[in-house]
């Protein structure tokens, strides 16, 4: 990744929740808690059916007057439609402003000082910082920001930003993301986890201690009685193709059926791709993981949580 560099990340779209009912609403409705936010504060959550397999994965932002949620723009209008399905006569409004902010990924070392300078102070990890202009800045940790700037404002920020930063598309933020083991549901792989497998738990993303929620039992299931048999971890694979999400990868140990789920990829700086790819606990054990088939490309395992307490196999 460059050093330091702004990305585009309009791919994802911006969605507001408000109302009298928002917060209790939007608590019953995901994996963690958010009941406990206060204004300003930032969570990663998720949405699940009710089998427990992740509908989306998002940032989460508390705002005076409501939340936001940061997601994939191609899964936003079904997570809309859906979520209006549950509101019923709650005091709930759910709608995309995303047309309102141009949303921007700062990244790198000098990215805390950019914030500072520019909004006034660097927020904490999983806090928000509100600037007169109306943009908004989320520190999701000491080198990656979110910055969410209102459109007449965009170009006048563009201009702020250093010369010597890079100006880029989404990949890099990816990449960076992937590299956090932030999980990104997108619509090829909507209902193909169960958080935990994702690493979910892991990022902070899921509460144990909240009450009950779409598919919370099976979740729930999963932590306490030692069922999980996959989980995800970053990978390198070599080449010039690029491995699309949902994907399938190999092992031997399973032969001709699918050990594990390709969930997001980037291209990475050295050359190939960056991925995180959910995988059989046995295989991610083997470190022997194909894409496409048994005789597919070689995925070079870079990281996986501890497995000797994840669950059975």
């Amino acid at each position: 990744m460059p050093p330091d560099f702004v990305a585009d990340i309009s791919p994802n779209a911006l969605i507001a929740v408000t109302g009298d009912d928002a917060g209790s609403f939007l608590h019953a409705q995901f994996t963690n808690d958010v009941q406990e936010l206060h204004v300003g504060d930032a969570q990663w959550n998720g949405w699940c059916s009710p089998k427990g397999r992740l509908l989306a994965t998002f940032l989460l932002l508390r705002r005076p007057d409501g939340y936001w949620l940061m997601l994939p723009a191609e899964i936003a209008p079904g997570v809309m439609k859906r979520l209006g399905v549950y509101v019923l006569r709650s005091k709930v409004k759910v709608e995309d402003v995303s047309e309102r902010f141009v949303r921007l990924g700062l990244v790198g070392k000098n990215a805390a000082a950019f914030v500072a300078k520019h909004w006034g102070r660097t927020p904490a990890p999983m806090r928000s910082i509100d600037k007169d202009s109306g943009a908004v800045c989320v520190a999701l940790d000491a080198e990656r920001y979110v910055a969410f700037v209102p459109g007449e404002a965009a170009r006048r920020f563009h201009v702020l930003v250093p010369k010597d930063w890079m100006r880029t598309g989404a990949d890099p933020w990816e990449l960076a993301s992937i590299r956090a083991g932030i999980p990104t549901i997108v619509a090829a792989t909507q209902e193909a986890f169960v958080p935990q497998m994702a690493n979910f738990d892991l990022v902070g993303g899921v509460s144990f201690k909240k009450g009950c929620y779409p598919g919370q039992e099976i979740v729930a299931r999963t932590q306490y009685r030692g069922i999980l048999k996959r989980r995800m971890a970053l990978v390198h694979l070599a080449g010039a193709e690029r491995p699309a999400p949902g994907q399938s990868v190999y092992s031997d140990a399973f032969g001709d059926q699918a050990a594990g789920t390709i969930v997001n990829a980037a291209p990475a700086p050295e050359g190939g791709f960056d991925a995180l790819v959910v995988a059989q606990v046995e295989s991610l054990e083997k470190g022997d993981l194909r894409w496409k088939s048994l005789d597919g490309p070689r995925l070079e395992i870079r990281s996986h949580p501890s497995l000797a307490t994840a669950g059975a196999s």
